[in-house]
């Protein structure tokens, strides 16, 4: 059976599915995934993320504010701690940083990681961190939290081996992407080859990044397989194996029986 560890329930395109949630979960269920993690970018729209969590058994949660979203004037430790609080949250996120445009405020997006990573020391939950041309503040605000932090998973990732290397060595996984699909990511696949099964998660990040052959379209969980069949290939492994260990990896990480 198939994850995806994590993926904007909340923000899919339904039309295909009648604006029915239940449907395209549904499409990706008969295809062999059995769980979900649905991830909060900001605080206005937990609440709707905590709603579908507790809507279906196999969908989990987390509460967090992206690095790049608007000034959430209630975000503080307690709040994010207060929400972790919910039984179907099961991380801290996303969070992070994310420098790839100029004008954004990188002072205040280190400030409101920290507090991240603060809360989820409280709360004994992994951290879901997005890095994006940050690598340098990324890990060494990660370094100066890591006695405290119980670990996490480096979503989506697209950044250096030596970025993976010393994420692992703080107790994180390496999560892979549709882009590991795509024709200019290389350098990706050779970072991919080097991550060890036991460090290793895939995920959608639907409705974005769609893998190959439906990039360009909405992505939906039910692409995960894609995912799956491509990095198991790449790894020289049958996609049932790589299923396996992929599964047991998030089960462990996010602590869910």
């Amino acid at each position: 059976m198939l994850v995806d560890s994590h993926c904007h329930l909340d923000r899919l395109d339904l039309k295909p599915y009648a604006g029915n949630l239940s449907r395209a979960i549904d499409a990706a269920r008969v295809l062999g995934v059995d769980h979900f993690l649905c991830v909060s970018i900001n605080l206005p729209d937990c609440q709707k993320v905590l709603a579908i969590a507790e809507q279906f058994n196999d969908v989990h949660a987390s509460v967090g504010v992206h690095p790049l979203e608007k000034e959430q004037h209630n975000l503080s430790v307690d709040s994010l701690v207060e929400l972790a609080r919910h039984p179907k949250v099961v991380a801290i996120g996303e969070t992070g940083l994310d420098y790839f445009y100029d004008k954004t405020d990188r002072k205040r997006q280190r400030e409101r990681f920290s507090l991240h990573l603060q809360a989820a020391s409280i709360c004994k939950k992994p951290v879901i961190i997005h890095t994006r041309n940050a690598q340098k503040d990324t890990l060494d605000i990660m370094a100066r939290e890591a006695d405290q932090v119980t670990g996490g998973v480096m979503h989506c990732f697209t950044e250096s081996w030596e970025m993976a290397r010393r994420a692992m060595d703080m107790n994180f996984y390496i999560s892979l992407s549709g882009i590991i699909t795509f024709k200019n990511a290389q350098t990706l696949r050779q970072v991919a080859q080097k991550v060890p099964m036991d460090r290793l998660l895939i995920e959608t990040d639907s409705p974005y990044l769609a893998p190959v052959p439906h990039r360009g379209k909405p992505n939906e969980p039910k692409y995960i397989v894609q995912v799956a069949e491509y990095l198991a290939k790449l790894k020289g492994m049958t996609v049932e194996e790589f299923a396996d260990i992929t599964r047991k990896n998030y089960l462990k990480l996010f602590n869910i029986a």
